[in-house]
């Protein structure tokens, strides 16, 4: 994959921490220029490395819209597009605030599309482009106290089907990666009790948690030319715990 990815332009939202940040440092690896979103900068190592972080606030679509503007100026086009950025809060369903619930749907998925919405264009003129998503096995199997969260994940999946049917006439392949439990600092709650812990690892044929390194190199490979004729599909990375097509 060396060559997969030299010169060309990455930009991966959500990617100062967790996922997103394992994804910059991958992409860079492989001689990527690279460009992340985030809300609020978190002090690591990450701002050393030789990628440009674009503050955006995902709730508000014109800071979306000049993001991906400023980009395109700078370096002409985007060939990767990385929708990782999204939020998990608990939630009964007769309990939920409208509130809570519309700021997951707007933060995990309109977020999402605005950013493919704005790529497009420059991918179907160059007749090329990756565009991947981060949903999660919720959205495949639902998970209670989190149904709001489960229901963003669910249409991210559909939207990547559709839009790959959509765009694959133009050379733009749209794939989807769904993680199960991954050590990040979103779901490091789940992992303090350690009855909860066990009970996780045990629903785990692999018998482990994923490092969020554990779900870059599947991105990595669903961005390179090594992934070229797949398309729509939902790749789960989850070890074994939710076994789905």
């Amino acid at each position: 994959m060396e060559n997969d990815f030299k010169n060309k332009v990455v930009l991966i939202t959500g990617g100062s921490r967790g996922i997103g940040a394992a994804c910059v440092k991958a992409f860079l690896k492989y001689g990527a220029r690279v460009y992340f979103t985030y809300r609020n900068k978190k002090k690591d190592n990450l701002w050393l490395l030789p990628a440009t972080g674009l503050r955006v606030n995902l709730d508000e679509e014109d800071e979306i819209v000049s993001a991906v503007k400023k980009i395109q100026k700078m370096e002409k086009r985007i060939d990767v597009l990385v929708n990782n950025a999204g939020i998990w809060t608990e939630g009964t369903a007769d309990a939920m605030s409208t509130k809570v619930w519309e700021e997951t749907q707007r933060i995990n998925m309109t977020a999402s599309f605005i950013f493919c919405r704005e790529v497009l264009p420059a991918m179907k003129s160059q007749r090329e482009g990756k565009i991947i998503f981060i949903s999660s096995t919720a959205g495949q199997r639902g998970e209670a106290f989190h149904s709001h969260y489960a229901a963003s994940k669910g249409a991210m999946i559909s939207f990547t089907k559709s839009l790959a049917a959509e765009v694959g006439s133009y050379n733009i392949n749209v794939n989807c990666v769904a993680p199960g439990w991954v050590y990040t600092d979103m779901s490091m709650s789940a992992f303090t009790n350690e009855e909860s812990l066990r009970k996780i690892l045990d629903g785990i044929p692999l018998g482990r948690i994923a490092t969020a390194d554990d779900i870059a190199g599947p991105v990595l490979f669903l961005a390179s030319r090594l992934s070229r004729h797949l398309q729509g599909e939902i790749l789960n990375v989850n070890g074994g715990s939710v076994l789905c097509g």
